[in-house]
């Protein structure tokens, strides 16, 4: 199991994300704008910098449904390694099994 604290935090940075995707997407536009100006897209570039720092994508972090494990998650299932070989082999995962050869 993870720290709660850092679920937590995952969550609250969702959230964050979530809230200020729109002003971060229009802001994002004017500065790949070919046609505007160089002093809209600085003050566009100094607005987004402005932006809170867990409100980027970039620092959300894939997480385990059931342990919170950060590592070795399976975006798919949304599970970790160890986790997903657990529910594959109560037969959970449909089309899922174990390879045997």
């Amino acid at each position: 199991m993870a720290k709660k604290s850092m679920v937590n935090r995952d969550i609250k940075r969702a959230k964050l994300i979530k809230q200020h995707a729109g002003k971060r997407l229009d802001l994002k536009k004017i500065i790949a704008n070919v046609d505007a100006s160089y002093e809209e897209k600085m003050t566009a570039a100094a607005k987004l910098q402005k932006l809170p720092r867990d409100s980027s994508p970039s620092r959300l972090r894939t997480r385990c449904a059931l342990t919170g494990r950060p590592r070795a998650v399976y975006a798919k299932f949304g599970l970790s390694r160890s986790k997903l070989r657990e529910a594959t082999m109560r037969g959970d995962v449909p089309g899922l099994r174990k390879a045997s050869w």
